[in-house]
C-alpha cells in the first residue's frame, strides 16, 4: 500500500518542481484513466468526477462517439491551418451549428482553440460591425485568461492579481442575484445609469453576457432580464453577445441556454463541451455581423483543428441522437431535489441554484446573515473528494460550490454522489 500510495506523493512532488504555483490544481490527485463520470488516479482509488474538465465533458469522458469521430479523422488529416487549405470537418461543423443558433436565420461561424479566444473574436467582430469601442461585461463573469478576456471578467481575485494594466474601453454593470439583493429592475437601473454617467450607448459595440453566470456562482440570469437587455441592445445597436461557453450544450437542459428566454443573439461564443474534451471553441452569429471583418482578420494556426471538428460532430451526433436533452431535465431535477434535502439537513447550504444541471450550493456562515463562507466551502470540498467525489468552487467569493457531473451519468451515480456529499457536509458544516 506504501509503495502506491507513494506514487501519488510523488508526482505531486514533481508537480510543485516543475509546474508554477500560478498554474493552481484544485485536487491533489493524479487522473490515469477515466470513463464516462468515473475516473481513476494513479493509485487506482475511483472518483466520481462531478467537475468534467469545468464543464467540457458535458459527454463525461472517452464517449464512444467522439472517440470513433477523432480515430476516423486521425487516418484522414490532423491538421492543416484552416487559413491554408479548408477540410469537410471545418464546413460541416459550421454548416451545422449555424443551423442550431440561427434558427432559420442566416448564420455563419468562425473557429478558435479557446473560450477566450472566442471571446476575443466576438469582441472583435462586434467592433468591425459597429464600428465603435466599448464594452460592457458584468460583475461576476468569467470570460478568460487573456488580457481581454481578464478585463471583461468580473471579479478581482484570483483572476486580476496584478496583471495589468488592462484593456480600455471595457465597463462592468451589476448580475441580477435576487439571494444577495440584487432584482431584474435593479440591474436594468444600474445599466442604464452606466449609460449616463460612463459610456454612452452610442460609442458600445457590444455587450457580453453569460445566460448563467459560471465561475461567478452559477446565476441564472432572470429571463426577462435577457429579453429586456436584447430590446436594449437592439434600440441602440449593439451587438448583443451570449457566452455560451459554460452553459451550452446540453448543461442547461437546453441546447443552449439562451433558449430558455427565447433570444436570438447576435453573437454566440462556445467552447467547453463543444468537442468533448478536445480544444476548440467558435463564435457562430448573425451572418452580416460576422462578415464584418475585412479577410485576414480572423483566424489562428490551430483554430478549428481537424480532429477537434471532427470530434465536435461526434458532440452533436450524440446530441441529435441519443437523447441528452431530456436526460439533462431529469438529471437536473434529481440533482436539485437532492441538493434541496441535503439544504434541509445542513445549515451550512444557504441557496440551491441554478439551471437545468448546472446547479450550485452557496455556503454560508449562517442563513440569516448571508454570510459567504470560502473556507466552509474548502473544507467540504476536500471532505468530498475523501469520500470519494471531486467538485469545485466558484462564486465572487469563492464560497460557492458546483456540479458539473456529465450528462451520461446514470441515477446511481448521482445517488451515490449526492450520499458522498452529505457525509463530507456531516463532517464538515455545524
Amino acid at each position: 500500500m506504501l509503495e502506491t500510495r507513494d506514487r501519488t506523493a510523488t508526482l505531486i512532488e514533481e508537480r510543485s518542481r516543475h509546474v508554477p504555483r500560478g498554474v493552481l490544481t484544485a485536487h491533489p490527485v493524479v487522473l490515469e484513466r477515466a470513463q464516462g463520470a468515473e475516473a481513476w488516479d494513479v493509485d487506482g482509488r475511483r472518483y466520481l468526477d462531478f467537475v468534467g474538465g469545468i464543464g467540457v465533458l458535458n459527454l463525461g469522458h472517452n464517449h464512444p462517439r467522439v472517440v470513433k469521430a477523432v480515430q476516423d479523422q486521425l487516418g484522414r488529416i490532423t491538421h492543416a491551418a484552416f487559413q491554408v487549405a479548408a477540410y469537410p470537418p471545418y464546413l460541416d461543423l459550421a454548416r451545422r451549428l449555424s443551423a442550431l443558433v440561427g434558427g432559420g436565420e442566416a448564420c455563419k461561424a468562425a473557429f478558435f482553440t479557446s473560450g477566450a479566444e472566442a471571446v476575443e473574436n466576438a469582441v472583435k467582430i462586434a467592433r468591425a460591425h459597429t464600428n465603435r469601442p466599448a464594452v460592457i461585461a458584468f460583475r461576476g463573469a468569467f470570460h478568460g485568461r487573456t488580457l481581454l478576456g481578464t478585463t471583461l471578467t468580473g471579479m478581482s481575485a484570483p483572476y486580476r492579481q496584478n496583471f495589468g494594466p488592462f484593456a480600455p474601453e471595457v465597463f462592468h454593470t451589476p448580475f441580477p442575484n435576487p439571494y444577495r439583493g440584487v432584482n431584474s429592475a435593479d440591474a436594468l437601473a444600474a445599466l442604464e445609469d452606466l449609460f449616463a454617467t460612463e459610456v454612452a450607448p452610442e460609442r458600445v459595440a457590444a455587450i457580453i453576457i453569460e445566460p448563467v453566470q459560471g465561475d461567478g456562482g452559477f446565476l441564472p440570469a432572470p429571463p426577462d432580464f435577457l429579453q429586456e437587455l436584447q430590446a436594449i441592445a437592439r434600440r441602440h445597436g449593439i451587438v448583443l453577445i451570449a457566452d455560451e461557453i459554460q452553459t451550452g450544450f446540453g448543461r442547461t437542459g437546453r441546447l443552449f441556454a439562451f433558449e430558455h428566454a427565447g433570444l436570438l443573439p447576435d453573437l454566440v461564443t462556445v467552447a467547453k463541451s463543444l468537442a468533448g474534451g478536445l480544444p476548440l471553441s467558435g463564435v457562430v452569429g448573425r451572418a452580416e455581423i460576422m462578415d464584418a471583418p475585412a479577410p485576414g482578420g480572423l483566424g489562428g494556426t490551430y483554430g478549428g483543428n481537424g480532429l477537434a471538428c471532427a470530434a465536435a460532430l461526434g458532440v452533436l451526433d450524440a446530441f441529435e441522437q441519443d437523447g441528452l436533452l431530456a436526460r439533462a431535465e431529469v438529471l437536473g431535477a434529481r440533482l436539485r431535489a437532492g441538493l434541496k434535502a441535503l439544504q434541509q439537513r445542513h445549515a451550512a447550504i444557504g441557496e440551491v441554484r441554478g439551471l437545468g444541471f448546472m446547479l450550485a450550493i452557496e455556503i454560508v456562515a449562517d442563513r440569516r446573515s448571508r454570510k459567504p463562507d470560502a473556507d466552509m466551502a474548502q473544507r467540504i470540498i476536500d471532505a468530498s473528494r475523501d469520500e470519494g467525489l471531486l467538485v469545485i468552487k466558484c462564486g465572487v467569493h469563492r464560497n460557492v460550490v458546483r456540479f458539473l457531473a456529465p450528462l451520461v451519468t446514470t441515477d446511481e451515480q448521482l445517488g451515490e454522489g449526492l450520499e458522498m456529499l452529505d457525509r463530507a457536509l456531516a463532517r464538515t458544516a455545524p
